[in-house]
């Protein structure tokens, strides 16, 4: 149900991924990482958590090393410039890792997201990305592949309902808003919902991906139904709305009944997101249902294994990882706390 990349990168163990990336990690921590606000945590975080997605998604190392670095010269969206030499980077990453380094930085990406959905292909004749100001730029068949995988990695790892307010109608064009006249949205982190807007988008960015040609070397993600099933923008709204009223009491509590049936729905309109079927494991052990909670904890095991992100920003992966683990473990054993103090005690993953 795991990816095997998961215990070592949950380890940290970054040598076991790639000999080489620990003395990358160290050149890019150096430029101070650690210390830049980025969406829902730290840029760091934000790197990383991009490199585990790719890593989970058997990616060429090129295109991992562009997750790992993919905004270090800054873009349109953030000013984040680590590095203002080429040179350096391209020295440590190779020519290819460093090309596409810099072409993901340097293209409107905006643009290029817009493009792709309206396309709904990708092109044959590769893409023209028209600049302001600047030469335009032509991407290759194979890098409009390249930069649609980075892009709903990026998009799923950093994106929460804080990002829903910001670019609402995201990638379409839309008026700014006053930060004056929208204060409540601009609170940051907000109320850390889920989205319910980004994945139905990113599931239509990734049905091109599942035709690209064997010779490239590409896998196709695992996300989606390996890039052949559409989310729509409905069933993605209505399945955060459920999840939410399930995870914050707004539902009737004198039984888990109406809890349950919302997750179930919410899984049901949304069947590519782990959170919803480990609250349903979770409710399937203290009812004593082992069979459905193993069920359940298995593919959101699964799912979490196949996205490297959560879904859930409240909590990070590598905890809903644990919890999901946690769960599985319970459910094959058959036993639950049957007292709440019994919770808190969980924690040991045997094996």
């Amino acid at each position: 149900m795991m990816h095997p990349l998961v215990r070592p990168l949950l380890a940290d163990d970054w040598a076991a991924i790639d000999p080489e990336l620990p003395q990358l990690l160290e050149l890019l921590f150096s430029r101070a990482a650690g210390e830049d606000w980025h969406k829902a945590g730290t840029f760091k975080d934000h790197l990383l958590g991009l490199y585990r997605t790719l890593a989970l998604w058997d990616m060429p190392r090129e295109i991992r090393l562009l997750g790992l670095f993919h905004s270090v010269y800054s873009n349109e969206y953030v000013d984040l410039k680590l590095f203002a030499d080429r040179a350096p980077l391209r020295q440590a990453l190779g020519e290819e890792a460093e090309r596409l380094v810099h072409l993901f930085c340097t293209m409107p990406r905006t643009l290029f997201t817009r493009r792709l959905l309206e396309e709904g292909d990708l092109p044959e004749e590769g893409m023209v990305l028209e600049r302001e100001g600047a030469p335009a730029i032509l991407l290759s068949t194979k890098d409009v592949a390249v930069f649609a995988i980075a892009t709903i990695a990026d998009i799923a790892e950093q994106w929460h309902s804080w990002q829903d307010e910001l670019f609402p109608g995201f990638p379409g064009p839309s008026k700014p808003r006053r930060v004056a006249d929208h204060w409540a949205a601009a609170l940051w982190p907000g109320p850390l919902k889920p989205t319910s807007t980004a994945l139905s988008t990113l599931s239509r960015l990734a049905l091109p991906l599942s035709e690209m040609p064997p010779e490239w070397g590409i896998p196709t993600p695992p996300v989606f139904a390996r890039c052949t099933a559409r989310l729509d923008p409905a069933d993605e709204l209505a399945a955060a709305a459920l999840y939410w009223q399930a995870v914050t009491r707004a539902l009737p509590v004198a039984s888990p009944d109406p809890t349950r049936r919302a997750l179930e729905v919410a899984a049901t309109h949304n069947p590519y997101v782990a959170e919803p079927r480990l609250l349903l494991a979770q409710l399937a052990l203290a009812a004593g249902d082992w069979n459905a909670a193993a069920l359940h904890a298995g593919a959101g095991l699964a799912l979490l294994s196949d996205w490297g992100v959560a879904w859930d920003k409240r909590i990070a992966w590598s905890g809903w990882v644990a919890w999901a683990r946690i769960l599985l473990q319970s459910a094959e054993a058959r036993r639950w706390p049957e007292m709440l103090p019994g919770l808190n005690g969980l924690g040991l993953v045997e094996g």
